[in-house]
């Protein structure tokens, strides 16, 4: 049965609106978070939202308005097709592509160097505030022929727009000759959430230049024309630009053989176009041919707004964009000794820019198994060849549609939403903006069903489930990730308890001047937004427990709790990809008496983050409640997990004998733990924790800490995913904790130290030398040789490199303070 996702009603537009829970707001307060919520949807409602794509337009509206870029060379009739540029590809010969320098509420500038192409292309995007829709937007997009293309180069882009929902779009300049258009072209439109708008695609300077041949094809379509063909589709087809675009060729190519013959075909560029049929319709491409270089601008005014954008205003806010970023960046996050150097400032910023210009909006239903098949419980042994046939027999539902707003790890290879992912990738958007960081969490939380779960893999739509395998496009209710967003709650109490006595004059403030920190500024619509969303954590955390239970007294386990033990649902042989841990060596063969230290460890970071919650909210049962479970798992955390012969943590199982036992294997499982700061720096466990991390037979190499021993028999065996590489949202994690016991007084404040500065070094320059080398973060490196591995372009939580670089060095033991991260 379907479940309606009732829960997303409690958080409207203006969630901070109306205090939560019984609280009332005075009436300063309410209009104030009335006023702050409608400025940060504004500003926040236009951007390259459609994160698959190398660029990509849309807002922040279901079945809205949408537009973007398709390109290629066309110099040769075999190889054009298979040039043209839509989706981010990993496998498409770029050399490097992302944004330079992006601001999610100004714009920023994108540079995609496409080695297959020869071409380099810079997109500047730009936003402008006014009216009562967002605002308006602008691109400028130029090419370069790169330097092995002959500088002539033929290049087609296609600029589209397409309209999914209600309203109208349509072509309103009337072109002079009906071969195509001279000069600029203008679609006119309108929706109910959008209201009146326009946008024009212009002719671009004179310097551009177009192909010219004596084929007489060119007297029937000369190409210093723009083309414009206007059709209409079935709107959930809007989205497949290429294939649509591709089929309108096919068309043209056909009436072109007819007419010449194959043995007499006009050049590429001739060939490789559409008809000129301008008109109404739900899709609109408009092509231009250039020779060399190329620019034009691309402007979107909104009918509500003061005025249009034109070009010369495109000019003004470019420079102010990047200006305005350089400023805010080297207030915020600037990298600091020894790597405060331009190059690095650089890679900071384009690491930076990456992960929030890769914020996409989501809309659209997703796949969900509610069989609730006994066999999910994972009660028996042999319990995943029993839950692989429950799978098997399933009828899974599309639910929805429902809306998200995420980071993604990867824009070519993984463009949606993950919930253990989501955490990490907000830690350094908390510190660049706030305001942003909670929309986000506001959006995942507004996908919790009515018993508390959140699907661990978003993937919402038909457009999003094209990249996915279909075995793995169903979620499961019974599937946990672990629940980073708790990490970057915790940090927002942090901030609202160190702004809770500032004194701000509200009398001359204009919110739009601070959007970014709204809710540091004024704690008090800080304490509104957790408020508003404590009951949805509360239910959230229940759900975890009551999930993914481990057993106690079934197997005669000693320790101080009966009821504080976990394990992950969703186990195979090899794999527990619930755990984000995928591969990582577990027991063998499965049992259900498992328990992995791992979850008892993520269990306990949200234990504490819901106490200080609760506390910060005078929620005072609560927060009690919460101490005695956070004090049960840090002692189960020892008394399950710790191998006092190993030395390490380690996860259990049932052996033949019905007995409980430690199954050992040394890397980032043994850190959980310390990971999420259950261990403190006085801990009897910590002098083995750091050692372990510092041994280079074991975890430490030059480029970071590996995720499995080297010493382990399962060490960069079968699958190797997590049994060696190295990757960088882990060794955050450790270097995070390492900088805690580095400035706190403690017996191993010097060994922790040392290991922050060294560890800090060896991972910022290896995924910036690989950067450099290749064009690309990437999602794990190689710790023999640091290259990096698998995905690339992984500038989700790879991007975890910026915060460790505005991190201080810590290279004396001077250390007097602790401030935190």
């Amino acid at each position: 049965m379907t479940r309606f996702n009732f829960y997303s009603l409690l958080l409207p537009l203006c969630w901070a609106g109306a205090a939560f829970a019984g609280q009332t707001a005075t009436g300063d307060e309410s209009i104030l978070a009335k006023e702050a919520a409608r400025a940060n949807n504004q500003s926040l409602l236009w951007g390259p939202y459609k994160s698959n794509l190398y660029f990509g337009v849309r807002p922040r509206i279901p079945e809205s308005l949408s537009a973007g870029l398709l390109w290629a060379k066309v110099d040769d009739f075999a190889t054009a097709q298979g040039n043209f540029r839509h989706t981010c590809e990993q496998n498409e010969g770029m050399a490097g592509y992302g944004w330079d320098e992006y601001d999610i509420r100004k714009g920023g500038r994108q540079t995609i160097h496409d080695a297959g192409n020869s071409l380099d292309l810079t997109i500047d995007f730009v936003k402008v505030p006014g009216g009562e829709h967002g605002g308006s937007w602008a691109a400028r997009v130029k090419g370069v022929p790169r330097e092995d293309a002959p500088p002539d180069q033929p290049t087609t882009i296609i600029f589209y727009s397409t309209l999914e929902g209600l309203g109208d779009l349509a072509v309103t300049t009337e072109p002079e000759d009906p071969r195509g258009f001279e000069g600029d072209v203008r679609l006119s439109g309108n929706t109910p959430d959008l209201g009146d708008f326009s946008i024009d695609v212009t002719a671009g300077p004179e310097t551009n230049e177009h192909p010219e041949h004596d084929h007489p094809s060119y007297e029937d379509k000369p190409l210093d024309r723009t083309l414009v063909s206007s059709s209409t589709i079935q709107p959930e087809h809007v989205w497949q630009t290429k294939v649509i675009l591709f089929s309108q060729m096919k068309g043209e190519v056909n009436e072109i053989i007819q007419k010449y013959g194959p043995d007499n075909p006009p050049p590429p560029p001739q060939v490789f176009s559409i008809k000129n049929i301008p008109g109404d319709g739900n899709i609109h491409l408009v092509q231009k041919v250039f020779k060399g270089e190329f620019e034009f601008d691309i402007l979107f005014s909104s009918g509500s707004s003061p005025q249009p954008v034109t070009s010369e205003k495109l000019t003004e806010e470019i420079a102010s964009a990047s200006l305005s970023f350089a400023d805010r960046f080297e207030k915020i996050l600037p990298p600091q000794a020894p790597f405060d150097s331009r190059d690095y400032s650089e890679f900071s910023k384009s690491m930076l820019s990456n992960l929030v210009g890769g914020i996409g909006y989501f809309y659209g239903t997703d796949v969900i198994d509610r069989s609730a098949a006994p066999e999910y419980d994972e009660e028996n042994e042999g319990f995943w060849e029993e839950t692989a046939e429950a799978r098997a027999r399933a009828h899974a539902v599309l639910e929805g549609p429902k809306q998200l707003f995420t980071s993604v790890p990867s824009r070519p290879f993984f463009p949606r939403g993950f919930l253990w992912d989501e955490g990490f990738h907000l830690i350094p958007v908390l510190e660049w903006d706030t305001d942003l960081a909670l929309e986000v969490v506001k959006s995942w939380l507004s996908l919790m069903d009515e018993d508390g779960w959140i699907a661990r893999e978003q993937i919402l739509g038909s457009e999003a489930r094209s990249k996915v395998p279909p075995e793995f496009t169903v979620q499961y209710p019974h599937y946990a990730n672990p629940p980073t967003l708790f990490i970057i709650l915790e940090a927002f109490i942090d901030q609202l308890v160190a702004n809770k006595n500032i004194s701000v004059d509200r009398s001359q403030e204009d919110l739009t001047e601070t959007l970014g920190s709204v809710y540091t500024q004024h704690p008090e619509l800080g304490e509104a937004y957790i408020r508003s969303i404590y009951p949805l954590l509360k239910k959230h955390y229940a759900w975890y427990r009551n999930t993914q239970r481990g057993e106690v007294s079934s197997y005669d386990r000693e320790a101080f709790s009966s009821k504080e033990a976990y394990r992950w649902r969703g186990r195979s042989i090899q794999h527990i990809l619930t755990s984000g841990l995928d591969d990582y060596p577990r027991a063998q063969p499965p049992h259900p008496g498992e328990l992995h230290v791992d979850l008892i460890s993520w269990m306990g970071m949200m234990t504490r983050a819901l106490r200080r919650i609760a506390e910060t909210l005078g929620e005072t049962e609560d927060a009690e409640e919460f101490k005695v479970y956070e004090t049960a798992i840090e002692r189960n955390i020892d008394d399950l997990h710790w191998d006092e012969e190993a030395q390490t943590y380690c996860d259990a199982t049932i052996d033949e004998f019905e007995e409980s036992v430690h199954v050992c294997h040394k890397g980032y499982i043994s850190l959980f733990p310390f990971l999420t700061g259950m261990i403190g720096p006085d801990s009897p466990r910590l002098k083995a924790i750091l050692d372990l991390i510092g041994d280079p037979e074991e975890l430490w190499s030059d480029y970071g800490i590996r995720s499995l021993s080297k010493k382990d028999e399962f060490y960069g065996t079968a699958e190797n995913y997590w049994r060696s590489p190295i990757w960088v949202n882990i060794n955050y994690l450790v270097f995070k904790n390492l900088y805690d016991i580095a400035t706190t007084a403690g017996p191993h404040q010097e060994q922790a130290r040392e290991l922050y500065s060294n560890l800090r070094k060896n991972v910022v320059e290896n995924v910036f030398r690989e950067w450099k080398e290749t064009g690309f973060a990437w999602e794990q490196y190689n710790p023999e040789t640091g290259q990096g591995q698998r995905t690339q372009h992984f500038t989700g939580w790879t991007s975890m490199v910026v915060k460790m670089m505005s991190m201080p060095d810590l290279p004396a033991s001077k250390q007097t303070g602790h401030d935190e991260l």
